[in-house]
């Protein structure tokens, strides 16, 4: 009797809470995927990231963007009277109740519109045994509510976003995609009658479905026959894929790590549906695209990985992060952007600008390249250039354009090992051992970098010696991370106007090497040791951009120069970025001053050390003339050997190579820029060189192309007389014209 008593209070009760049912707005906005949508800086989607793993749900889709022939086979089998009634089926609930009465199995009478309710109350959900009978009128009341406060075409949505389908699936996009790998617009008949099966029997054997899904398809193809024989085979297939990806997109690693970052800020406050990044959508996709045909063309040189980061100097917004060479890479999961890698050569710009902001050292101060025994707690550190060959005296401007070894070895030794690494520390670059550790050999880059620390150290220079973190998530238009002055702003810009001289990369690069642009541009190549990583970093007036090529194993390239690997890709993508903007250099910073400087002075065939030249100076460093005391002598010591060649009494003989020569090819430098001269004295232009008994050139001077290997080289006259002979090695990769 209580129990009977109690039934109309419980009922009114859930009556009261039908009324409380939200809005449809309401709804759509509480609706959470389970996937996070990484939105470029212009709102597209760029990536997409399952955060949920509870869960399967795909955005939320609008009626419009549903198939007609879902929505029909859903009325045909879940709610025929749908648009009839309002909110129950009456006449469906009479003809269950009969047939309830009389033991007959029926289709039973649970609208769309109820199920929808059951969906957004928990209390009215069905459980295992099936609904009380409280429950039922709570369930009732509620779709009458709800079909009179929402639109027939609201609560279909609704529906189809919130409907649990099978498993871990809910709601018409995550079934779509999981199972047919389409969008909900492009689900034809047969997947619209499999997808109204699974509603009816979500954890049902394929079997079952399929047999299901024919009854649906032959009412939605009335009167044409419907022949229902494959669609076992085709309900079985689907029901066993899964093309739903945890992440797809073309900013994969960016994506990562941005999310990753969000997730620390958020410390567990909520998970958001959309994160608009800094990423511009159609440089990501044009760095990638560039990044991947390059590397195509590198395939025969063993090269199958790359990165690629593109940084606003203004706001230290990444603008584009290739993390991989995707499917050409044997590694996709590593992120070259984050890698630690030797980043070689590129690290020297920043030695130079550290010894300049000392006051150690001008652009056109005078160092020596030549043989260097330093000694250490270890023994003696020889540094060599990749050639072998040494410059004599050049500029601070010629080493660092040239990228010769020994004269920024010298510059190190002046700086010191310690005050450089915490240079490198401070401007932004997390090495993981102290100065003492790399020694010396830190001046040629030994220690590891990331990409990404490396190029914003770049990055930093651009900005006068200004440091700030990057950006990775959208902020308010003009703001920008707090910068902090790491070197002498004087120094930043005399390196970048040193690392902008295409005059001063002619020694090395040629004139037209393929880093000179039509606009402003300063930049730098490195690589590694045993030619394992390949770098080009640098920037114009508004980006910053750094590329690396190489393999995610480690393994060593093939005949890839400085200029043939990364700085294709970094030309490219500064050419594009710049197709419609020029690049002008930066203005001199106060305490710069301009000055004509002189070096040495003018040997016997009219030439300097070097050309005289504007230079750029920190204020009270500038000098006019750069002369070295033993230059004279030099001078000297050329003409007696041109004394001697005249002499006709001397034998002819090899001047230059000497014997035991070794030359190590410089995988920084265009291979037709390291030719090896090769000089007789007292010879005629008649003679002719062989090499291991063959003959390669004549002539008294001789510009030779080196390959590696070992030679034995020979001087002969015209009837094949052996004059002179001498030995060398040539060492590394080259490249074969």
């Amino acid at each position: 009797m209580l129990a009977a008593a109690a039934l109309p209070v419980a009922a009114l009760l859930l009556s009261t809470n039908a009324h409380a049912i939200p809005t449809y707005d309401e709804v759509r906005q509480d609706f959470r995927s389970s996937e996070t949508l990484i939105l470029s800086r212009e709102g597209e989607a760029i990536q997409r990231i399952r955060t949920d793993a509870t869960v399967r749900r795909g955005q939320w889709i609008a009626l419009a963007d549903v198939s007609p022939a879902l929505r029909a086979a859903l009325l045909l089998s879940e709610d025929k009277r749908f648009y009839e009634h309002s909110g129950v089926d009456w006449r469906a609930a009479s003809a269950a109740a009969w047939g309830n009465l009389w033991n007959q199995r029926t289709r039973g009478a649970s609208t769309i519109t109820m199920q929808l309710a059951g969906l957004l109350d928990g209390d009215w959900q069905q459980g295992p045994g099936g609904r009380s009978v409280v429950q039922k009128i709570g369930q009732t009341v509620a779709a009458q509510v709800l079909d009179r406060r929402w639109r027939k075409d609201q609560i279909l949505e609704a529906y189809l976003n919130l409907v649990p389908f099978r498993g871990e699936l809910v709601g018409i996009d995550a079934l779509s995609r999981t199972l047919f790998d389409k969008a909900p617009h492009g689900l034809d008949d047969r997947e619209a009658a499999v997808a109204a099966a699974l509603v009816r029997a979500p954890n049902a054997k394929p079997q079952l479905v399929a047999q299901r899904a024919c009854g649906v398809l032959k009412e939605m193809n009335r009167p044409s026959p419907v022949h229902c024989d494959a669609l076992d085979l085709f309900a079985t297939a689907a029901l066993q894929r899964r093309a739903f990806h945890p992440s797809e997109g073309i900013a994969p690693h960016f994506s990562r790590q941005l999310m990753a970052q969000v997730r620390a800020a958020d410390a567990g406050r909520g998970k958001a549906p959309q994160i608009r990044s800094t990423l511009s959508a159609p440089l990501q996709r044009t760095a990638l695209e560039t990044l991947t045909r390059h590397l195509r063309e590198l395939r025969g040189r063993h090269v199958e990985d790359g990165a690629v980061i593109v940084l606003d100097n203004a706001t230290g917004d990444v603008l584009a992060w290739i993390g991989s060479s995707g499917v050409l890479s044997q590694a996709q999961e590593v992120d070259g952007v984050l890698a630690w890698r030797q980043p070689g050569s590129t690290l020297k710009p920043f030695l130079y600008a550290e010894a300049i902001a000392e006051k150690r050292l001008t652009a056109a101060s005078l160092i020596e390249d030549s043989p260097a025994y330093i000694p250490t707690a270890s023994g003696l550190y020889i540094p060599q250039n990749y050639d072998r060959q040494f410059k004599g005296w050049v500029s601070a401007r010629t080493a660092l354009a040239a990228s010769l070894n020994v004269p920024a070895v010298r510059t190190l030794v002046m700086v010191g090992t310690d005050p450089f690494h915490e240079q490198l520390v401070a401007f932004g670059m997390p090495l993981r051992e102290s100065g003492g550790y790399y020694g010396y050999s830190l001046a040629l880059g030994s220690a590891e970098v990331p990409l990404l620390h490396l190029t914003n150290g770049y990055r930093a220079l651009a900005n006068g010696g200004a440091f700030s973190a990057v950006r990775m998530q959208s902020a308010p238009q003009g703001s920008a991370a707090a910068r902090k002055q790491v070197i002498d702003a004087g120094a930043a810009f005399i390196v970048g106007d040193m690392l902008s001289d295409t005059n001063a990369r002619v020694r090395t690069f040629g004139p037209d090497s393929v880093l000179n642009t039509r606009f402003w541009t300063a930049v730098k190549t490195g690589t590694s040791k045993d030619m394992r990583d390949n770098y080009a970093v640098g920037w114009s007036q508004r980006y910053t951009v750094g590329v690396w090529v190489g393999n995610a194993s480690g393994a060593p390239m093939h005949d890839v120069s400085g200029t043939s690997g990364a700085a294709p890709i970094w030309a490219e993508l500064m050419r594009w970025l710049h197709r419609q903007q020029g690049s002008k250099p930066p203005a001199p910073p106060p305490g710069v001053v301009r000055t004509q400087v002189q070096f040495g002075v003018q040997d016997a065939a009219g030439n300097w050390l070097e050309s005289p030249r504007e230079e750029w100076f920190l204020r009270g460093t500038e000098q006019k003339r750069f002369a070295i005391d033993a230059v004279e002598s030099l001078h000297e010591s050329r003409r007696a050997r041109a004394a001697d060649a005249g002499d006709t009494s001397m034998p002819p003989r090899i001047l230059s190579p000497a014997q035991g020569t070794i030359v190590a090819l410089d995988p920084d430098i265009p291979p037709a820029r390291q030719r090896v001269q090769f000089i007789a004295t007292n010879a005629p232009e008649t003679v002719r060189w062989r090499f291991n008994g063959k003959e390669k050139g004549k002539g008294a001077e001789w510009s030779w192309l080196p390959w590696p290997g070992r030679y034995q080289v020979e001087l002969m006259d015209r009837s094949g007389k052996v004059l002179d002979q001498t030995s060398i090695e040539v060492r590394g990769a080259g490249v074969r014209q």
